[in-house]
Parts: C-alpha cells; sequence; structure tokens
C-alpha cells in the first residue's frame, strides 16, 4: 500500500472513530469483541490456543530459481487470493507480479483442487496487459512508455443465478512504484467465465474507470458477447449492492453504482438470520444494512473490542449455523486467528489459525511479514462438503496458503491420545491434529510399501519447517508414549516439544543431525539415546508439574530424569517440528524492505530430511 495513502487514511479512520465514539456505545447490533483472550506480538503464535485441527497448507511456494516448481513464471510477489467453491472442486486465485506491489508487470493465477490439500500448478487467467504508450494519468507526473498495468482485486468470483462461475479482476495504472493503481484512474474491471472442463470462456470489461479511453481497450466490453449467460450475469452483478461494494477501491470516487462511497477497504459481509447484512473492513471497522447493502445504519467504526491494523479481516456464517472471523489480532500481519461468535455480533474467543512466519525470502516492495489477508468463500459462491471454514492467504506476500478449520471451532479436547496412524480410519488419521505443511516441507500421512501409515515429516526447505501438534487434555501430571522412525540420522532434525495452552514449551527432545537423541537443559543439551536410520525408537516420557521434572525412556533403555527448562502451569499440546523455533521477523523489526535484498541461497535445495511418526499415546497420571 503506498505509505502516504495509509497515514491518510489512518488519520481518516482515527477521525471516524473518534467521531462515531457516542454512536459506538448507543448501537445494540454492533459487532464486538467480548472475550478476554488477547495476543502477544513478541510470538508468532501470539501465545494463542489453537483451534484444534487446523491444516495449514502451502499451495504455491514461490521460487525464482525453480519456476518450474512454484508458479512457472519464478514471480515473487504472490498475494490476494480469493476462493470459491463450485462444480465439486475449490478454486483460487491470486496476483502475481515479478518482485513487489505496484511494479508491473502484472497478472492474476488460479490453481483448483478437489480436495483442497492437493493442488493444480497455476494458470493465467487474467493475462498481463499492455498500456498504451503515451497514457497519461489526471494528477500523476509521467507518460507511459512500455508500461503493464498493475492487478488489483477485492472480488475474486461470481457465481451466478444460472449456476455458472466467473472470476472478476481490475486492471489499475501505476506509473511509479510509488503511484497508487487504486485510485479509480485506472482501466476497468474484467470478467472471464471458468468452464466445468476447466477452460476458460473470453474476456470481456463489465466496468470500466471514466477516465480510461474505451477505445484503446484490450478486451471488448461485455454488452458485444454472444453469450447470453454472460451477459445475464453482469446484469446481475451490476445489480448487487454487496458485491459491487467490494470494488469501492478501485471504482471511480463517484461511481453511482457503490453504495457507500468512502475510503473503506476490503470488504466481506454475511448474513444475520433476520435478514441484517454485517459489513467488515479493513482495521476491523464494521457497520449493519437493513436493506442487502442498499444502506448502513452507521458510518463503519472500529468494532469494540477488535485488536485489526491495516489488513483484511473476514467473516461468514459456519456450518454449524454459528459465525466467525478470521483476521490478524495485532497491529501487525501475524498471527492469524479466528474468532466466534453464537448470534453474529458478539465474539468471545480467540485461537491460532496461523502462527509461523517463514523468513521472507525475496525482498520487494511493500512486503509485509506474516500470514495475512484472509479470504474464505463468501455465501453465494459454494459449500464445501465436509462443512469446514476453508480460508485463503498469503504469507510475506510470496506464498500462497490455505487452511481447514473444523467446525464446530474449538480449543479442548476431552479424550486422552491413542493416535496409532495405521489403526485410524483412511482420512481421519489427522482430524485432531493441527498441521503446517510445505511444498519442500510436507506433513502429511503416508502409506508405505508394507502398507502401514504413518505420520511423515519431510523436510528439504531451507527456509522453514515442517510441523504438527496434537492438543490433549490439560494435566499436571501426564505421560506421553510416542515412536518414531527416522529415515537418515546424519542431517535434518526433529524437535518434540510438551507445551502449556499458550503454546510456551518446558521440555524438549531433539532428533539432532548427528545421530543422537538429547533433551534441552538450560542453555544446554543432554544426551539421552543414539539412534541410527530406519529404526524405530519408542520414547516415553513422565512429566510433573508439581516437582518441574520429568523422565525419559528410550525403547528398553534406561529412565533418566530431567528438569523442565521453563516453567509452566499444565501441558496441553505435543508438537513435533523439522527445524529450529524462530523468533524474527519481532515487533522491533523494521517494516517493508526497501532496499529489496533478497535472502543469500534462495534457489538452494538441501538433502531431505523423514521422520515418520508411527503413533502418539497419552494419559493423564
Amino acid at each position: 500500500m503506498n505509505t502516504i495513502l495509509n497515514i491518510k487514511n489512518s488519520i481518516l479512520i482515527a477521525a471516524v472513530t473518534i467521531a462515531s465514539c457516542t454512536t459506538v456505545v448507543a448501537q445494540n447490533d454492533t459487532v464486538r469483541y467480548v472475550g478476554k483472550t488477547l495476543s502477544n506480538v513478541d510470538y508468532h503464535h501470539g501465545q494463542l490456543s489453537p483451534a484444534v485441527g487446523v491444516h495449514a497448507t502451502q499451495i504455491m511456494r514461490a521460487s525464482r530459481e525453480h519456476p518450474e516448481k512454484a508458479d512457472g513464471f519464478g514471480w515473487t510477489y504472490n498475494h490476494q487470493p480469493m476462493m470459491a467453491y463450485w462444480n465439486n472442486t475449490f478454486y483460487l486465485h491470486y496476483l502475481s507480479d515479478p518482485s513487489g506491489e505496484h511494479i508491473p508487470p502484472s497478472q492474476t493465477l488460479i490453481m483448483t483442487s478437489k480436495d483442497g490439500n492437493n493442488w493444480t500448478k497455476p494458470k493465467v487467467i487474467f493475462p498481463i496487459y499492455r498500456i498504451p504508450d503515451g497514457w497519461k494519468k489526471e494528477g500523476v507526473e509521467g507518460v507511459a512508455k512500455n508500461l503493464d498495468a498493475i492487478m488489483h482485486q477485492r472480488m475474486g468470483f461470481y457465481t451466478s443465478s444460472d449456476k455458472k462461475l466467473y472470476a472478476l479482476g481490475y486492471y489499475g495504472i501505476a506509473m511509479d512504484e510509488k503511484d497508487d493503481p487504486n485510485d479509480g484512474k485506472g482501466i476497468g474491471r474484467v470478467i472471464r467465465e471458468i468452464k466445468k472442463d476447466g477452460s476458460f470462456g473470453e474476456i470481456y470489461f463489465i466496468r470500466y474507470n471514466k477516465s480510461w479511453d474505451k477505445s484503446k481497450s484490450a478486451f471488448p466490453f461485455y454488452t458485444q458477447s454472444k453469450d447470453k449467460f454472460l451477459k445475464k450475469a453482469c446484469a446481475e452483478i451490476l445489480s448487487k449492492p454487496l458485491v459491487l461494494q467490494q470494488w469501492v477501491e478501485e471504482a471511480d470516487r463517484d461511481d453511482e453504482l457503490i453504495p457507500l462511497q468512502k475510503p473503506y477497504k476490503a470488504f466481506s459481509y454475511y448474513h444475520l438470520p433476520n435478514g441484517n447484512v454485517v459489513g467488515l473492513w479493513k482495521h476491523a471497522l464494521t457497520s449493519v444494512s437493513k436493506d442487502g447493502g442498499k444502506s448502513w445504519e452507521y458510518m463503519p467504526l472500529r468494532a469494540p473490542g477488535f485488536v485489526n491494523s491495516n489488513a483484511k479481516i473476514w467473516g461468514q456464517k459456519t456450518s454449524d449455523n454459528r459465525y466467525a472471523t478470521i483476521y490478524n489480532p495485532s497491529e501487525y500481519r501475524w498471527p492469524l486467528a479466528i474468532s466466534t461468535s453464537d448470534d453474529g455480533l458478539n465474539y468471545k474467543d480467540l485461537l491460532l489459525v496461523h502462527g509461523e512466519i517463514s523468513p521472507m525470502r525475496y525482498g520487494g516492495n511493500y512486503k509485509s511479514a506474516g500470514p495475512q489477508y484472509p479470504r474464505g468463500i463468501t455465501e453465494d459462491n459454494g459449500t464445501p462438503p465436509d462443512g469446514k471454514l476453508w480460508v485463503s492467504y498469503s504469507v510475506n506476500k510470496e506464498d500462497i496458503w490455505v487452511a481447514s478449520v473444523p467446525v464446530p471451532v474449538v480449543s479442548t479436547v476431552a479424550a486422552n491420545v491413542n493416535d496409532v496412524f495405521n489403526n485410524l480410519p483412511n482420512g481421519d488419521e489427522l482430524k485432531m491434529w493441527n498441521t503446517y505443511s510445505l511444498s519442500w516441507a510436507s506433513a502429511k500421512i503416508e502409506k508405505k510399501e508394507d502398507g502401514v501409515k504413518w505420520l511423515t515429516l519431510r523436510d528439504h526447505d531451507l527456509f522453514d519447517y515442517s510441523r504438527v501438534e496434537r492438543v490433549v487434555p490439560f494435566a499436571q501430571k501426564m505421560e506421553a508414549t510416542f515412536t518414531v522412525k527416522p529415515e537418515q540420522n546424519n542431517h535434518g532434525l526433529l524437535q518434540v516439544e510438551f507445551q502449556n495452552r499458550q503454546g510456551l514449551p518446558a521440555v524438549r527432545l531433539v532428533f539432532d543431525a548427528n545421530g543422537e537423541i538429547t533433551a534441552k537443559n538450560g542453555a544446554r543439551s543432554g544426551g539421552v539415546a543414539k539412534y541410527e536410520a530406519g529404526k524405530e525408537y519408542t520414547v516415553t516420557v513422565k512429566l510433573d508439574v508439581k516437582t518441574r521434572s520429568y523422565t525419559v525412556k528410550v525403547n528398553d533403555g534406561k529412565e533418566s530424569t530431567r528438569i523442565f527448562y521453563a516453567p509452566v502451569d499444565g501441558f496441553e499440546r505435543i508438537m513435533f517440528r523439522t527445524g529450529e523455533q524462530r523468533y524474527t521477523p519481532n515487533p522491533d523489526t523494521a517494516p517493508d524492505t526497501e532496499d529489496y535484498d533478497d535472502l543469500k541461497n534462495t534457489g538452494m535445495e538441501i538433502p531431505e530430511a523423514v521422520f515418520n511418526i508411527k503413533s502418539l499415546v497419552t494419559k493423564k497420571l
């Protein structure tokens, strides 16, 4: 985002908020957070308890050096994903630029998936658009020469009354890297049909910016199409206030179709049982409409109790007839959290969805650290049959992710763990597990050559790791037994941590790169046992909060007693991770990489380390 515009918008929002203080108190139907939990930005996970069973999956890892493993182009600015579910398929499209925001060329790529976990390679759905040489943008110095448009859209898909799916995008103009392409002085919005066989229809403009010379358009206006279904879909779109409200940033500032012509960004919405519509914007601004978005009861104001900065907030009704918002509950773009509500107005909890920040491998204009810009599936764009809440987002404006959140959303479990993966039903093995799975460091169930199922963590990513964790019943005295079979003992590592509800560990065991199982003893590590590649190791750990001690035994070896390296009130999470815990970025890290430096060895692949987890069993003592 343009820094100057951000400052102006922040001032405007603050002024609106102050002016509306009396209104906030008076409104009974204002979205508000009534919970007590707040995030701690000193930790990437915010010290938030996870929503049980969230599976976070990296579906596109940017790579300039290995484009064949990424998007096919090697572009490293990837952001603003949108989702739909149609034809028994997930659809996701996102913006892509070579290196930074607002720096052309720019295009929109689309991916599909049948299960939400395995995705196709990206395809171009809205291509690079050349601006005619000599074009001048009102109020901005410079003349276009070999200049391409910047894509930007807050709306991704539309499902028509004829059950056809359309993708939408917007072509804006940025005369230089600091110019705003979303100032209403761009080219216009385009639409394209997505067909059931995976092909695309022709591209048409559905709405021009009035400053644009229509005779210079590379695509025809939709009224010129011979496709009656497309023209009908366009007419529907142009008649729906809630659809059009999503266009406000890019549209003409006086576009008569936009109901609320104010600089409130990234609109999302959902309906309440009484027909009212809850609207949400950046900064957790909110209002309520009683006429389907034609008008709003009060100017959008900051939802009381919500903490959210200049990043998107997503809201929707969930499959259990409750409601959820997903957003960054801080002044930074981490962590990514979910809050739930019984009535769609009063939100009462705050749970973790994505609590990792991988290193930003590639520098770029206006890139921001963290999991950000969440977008789920709007009310009219399909309902996945699994009943989960699905959300898309980018990490560092670089990699594209999706996460599935089981519904109902819960943070605790009652039963002790008895997860022997080969004994669990196919597809349900990780139902209670939280996973963090990457393109180059996966965490998933694998069936080996002998037909036995294992939870397998793979890692050949120099910059990141795979991670899984299991929420367990709160205990101050417990026993946990797990079995691991490493496929190597001379590289890679596996850390196993026993953590409290907030993700703070007291015990860490490590399968290290030297063939040793070690335990963290304060700042040092102590040996527990040797390990070899291809052999199974059953580790039994007994933990006692009262004595701040634990015992550990490997296979039939001798049991040894050790001290917690940090105090906790109890245990509620067991975590397995193929890398060292990260602590940067943090609240003092400088924003936006102005010098655009890349990290070293961004294209390097390291030897793959593989750790197979056979089982995890717990009991209270």
